[in-house]
């Protein structure tokens, strides 16, 4: 078998589309498409149905893709766990946990670790795979990790709020539902804002700024362009250094908990056992 046909085919079930997968792996559409027909000759039977919009598995082709991204995340797994790293971090994490909670802590972090490299990888939902030694995830959810090869403790509950630039004009103290809703917002992928109008049934009184990341309506509300709603977490540092205000709490329990998590061969391994000592030292929620 082909191992990298297989990987060609992987990329192209992932983007659904022949040229987005030629355009990620370098190659010409034809050559990626030569590397399909390749496989399903090998294999002798059709993964992909062409369409004129793109590519769809068929339900061999759907096995294959589970069979293989199970197979990259062994490989992946495994190989994070070769060669000298105990001078080495990486931490899984969303982008805006990343560029809110983590960077304004970095001064405190290269303090405490002088002599460890840290890598942040960046990831949309949750990492699939298993963690590898030295490796940590900090991810939100609704329930505990349930995969066998972590440890993993709650760090916070998921508490949303309402921020805004003390400068920007808006009625003293801490407003109510109805009092927010009529001011300028900004609303990032979570949709924050829809479900308060929905939950609510106030009606927004002016269209909002749409961005895709909390950090950027965070950033925007920072200049004054409106406000935000997200994790009390991601606000902490700008709330205290006084270019945020809170005026609003959800009222509502919190949905989720943001977790860590990390694998169980760094049992009693020092360095990953402080990072994640200090990591719940920077919530102030030790693990359970």
């Amino acid at each position: 078998m082909n191992l990298n046909a297989l990987r060609v085919f992987t990329v192209v079930a992932e983007h659904g589309n022949l040229q987005r997968a030629a355009d990620r792996l370098n190659l010409s559409r034809g050559a990626v498409s030569q590397r399909i027909k390749q496989l399903e000759v090998d294999l002798g039977t059709v993964l992909l149905e062409r369409g004129a919009r793109g590519v769809a598995l068929t339900e061999d082709g759907e096995r294959c893709r589970a069979a293989m991204v199970e197979a990259l995340s062994l490989i992946e797994t495994a190989l994070s766990g070769i060669g000298d790293k105990d001078g080495t971090i990486t931490i899984h994490l969303g982008s805006s946990t990343a560029t809110k909670w983590l960077m304004p802590r970095m001064d405190r972090f290269r303090a405490e670790f002088p002599d460890v490299a840290l890598t942040t990888e960046i990831h949309e939902t949750r990492l699939r795979r298993s963690l590898g030694p030295n490796e940590l995830a900090i991810w939100p959810g609704s329930a505990p990790d349930g995969n066998p090869a972590h440890l993993s403790c709650v760090l916070t509950e998921i508490r949303l709020v309402a921020v805004c630039a003390p400068s920007l004009a808006r009625p003293a103290g801490t407003l109510d539902t109805a009092a927010l809703l009529a001011l300028p917002f900004l609303q990032d992928a979570n949709r924050h804002w829809d479900r308060l109008v929905e939950e609510s049934g106030a009606k927004k009184q002016a269209k909002p700024l749409n961005v895709d990341r909390s950090a950027l309506a965070l950033d925007a509300a920072i200049n004054g362009h409106g406000v935000a709603i997200a994790p009390a977490y991601m606000v902490e540092a700008d709330i205290a250094r006084g270019r945020l205000s809170e005026i609003w709490s959800d009222p509502e329990p919190p949905r989720q908990q943001l977790y860590l998590s990390w694998s169980r061969e760094d049992l009693g391994h020092r360095t990953a056992g402080k990072v994640v000592d200090w990591i719940r030292a920077g919530f102030g929620h030790p693990c359970e």
